[in-house]
């Protein structure tokens, strides 16, 4: 089959790799119909190299049809439309008990000191093979999937597997009060879903970026915007000014390490980068390079007393945070990847009855799997207006 696979630094092709077939009794195969490329994809096409492996398969953001399953994959049947949730977990673990599936203890990768294992997403959460490609082997497919009804098409359903639950649980850990403020920092993907979200519960929300489509896009939406191109200097007082001079009751970071600016952060980035594998993965995760600029000006835009969600990933270990700040200003602080299939019972009323979310037209580019490195550099670059790339390997 078909599949994308990385070969190092903005290096990633399309290439014949062996079909997958079920291993063990929990899995199942899918033909996958459409797969995306992920903000969280960006960070192994440069930032996290020193932890990918040549020829690894990217893309946890799946759905497709079943082809294949296990004899203990419980109720899900051969000719089953699924989305795939990111993380791989069993259902019935301790962890899985409480919904906390990125923890599950079936799947955790202990030689990394993480949690469950993520499909396409390096050697710190298992290497298990992703989903851009023409068919995924799914593990513990007993319980990792979310059954799909007939009907909407794909683009209805493409974002269940990761950025619209992720942005529907930032939303909820933000805590924002009734009739209160939130400010969304980032518009990309999960920025731009967490906005919808929180106009859908009836916040008042603003946007902060510097790309001018998605600020526009996010406009068009009634959001109240804010280009950071003309406030990088004074974006705490600037939104300060809008919200009464206390600041928003909460704050959602849908950036992470991607933020803009930190060149000496950056330099250190790339330079791991060139590094021998051995020497810069321990530089990645302890020698705290992150970029913090956009958790940094949350601390300062949240007000008092208020909650700030992080969405974005953040991969160092030794980062310099202001606990005085925070202690201070008594923030409250929420974060972790998105336990998805928590929020799905949430989120599928939203996908069935009309889609007020807008998901059906939320993709700006729809390509064929073999354009995956065209489609990696334009998402990365933000040319072309691409703000959410789907890949479709029938295409």
């Amino acid at each position: 089959m078909k599949a994308v696979t990385w070969h190092g630094q903005h290096d990633v092709r399309v290439e014949e790799v062996p079909d997958p077939f079920v291993q063990e009794p929990t899995d199942a195969v899918i033909r996958i119909t459409t797969t995306n490329i992920c903000g969280s994809d960006l960070h192994l096409y440069e930032p996290l190299a020193p932890f990918m492996g040549v020829g690894n398969i990217l893309g946890h953001e799946n759905m497709g049809q079943v082809v294949e399953v296990g004899s203990e994959c419980g109720d899900l049947k051969v000719g089953d439309r699924v989305a795939i949730p990111f993380q791989i977990s069993c259902g019935h673990c301790w962890m899985c008990q409480q919904q906390l599936y990125t923890q599950c203890e079936t799947t955790q990768v202990r030689d990394q000191g993480m949690g469950a294992a993520l499909f396409g997403f390096s050697k710190l959460y298992g290497e298990v093979p992703g989903g851009q490609a023409e068919y995924l082997r799914v593990p513990q497919a007993q319980f990792t999937h979310i059954k799909l009804p007939e009907g909407p098409g794909d683009d209805r359903f493409a974002y269940l597997s990761d950025i619209l639950p992720t942005a529907w649980q930032g939303v909820e850990y933000a805590n924002v009060p009734d009739g209160g403020t939130l400010v969304v920092l980032g518009l990309g993907p999960i920025g731009d879903f967490a906005c919808r979200i929180a106009q859908h519960k009836g916040y008042r929300v603003i946007g902060v970026d510097l790309v001018p489509e998605r600020l526009e896009r996010a406009r068009a939406r009634g959001v109240e915007v804010v280009d950071l191109n003309e406030h990088e200097k004074d974006l705490g007082d600037a939104i300060r000014d809008m919200t009464g001079g206390r600041g928003p009751d909460s704050v959602l970071d849908a950036v992470g390490m991607e933020a803009h600016g930190s060149p000496a952060t950056t330099f250190i980035q790339k330079l791991a980068g060139l590094l021998p594998r051995a020497i810069a993965a321990p530089i990645m995760e302890t020698a705290g390079v992150d970029r913090l600029n956009a958790l940094y000006s949350a601390i300062d835009i949240v007000r008092r007393g208020g909650t700030i969600s992080l969405s974005g990933v953040y991969g160092g270990a030794a980062d310099p945070i202001p606990m005085l700040t925070l202690f201070d200003k008594q923030i409250q602080l929420r974060m972790g990847q998105c336990n998805i299939k928590r929020w799905v019972p949430d989120i599928m009323p939203l996908l069935t009855d009309g889609d007020p979310l807008g998901c059906d037209t939320f993709a700006t580019h729809r390509l064929p799997l073999t354009e995956a490195p065209d489609a990696y550099k334009m998402f990365q670059e933000k040319s072309d207006g691409c703000v959410k790339v789907q890949l479709k390997p029938e295409l």
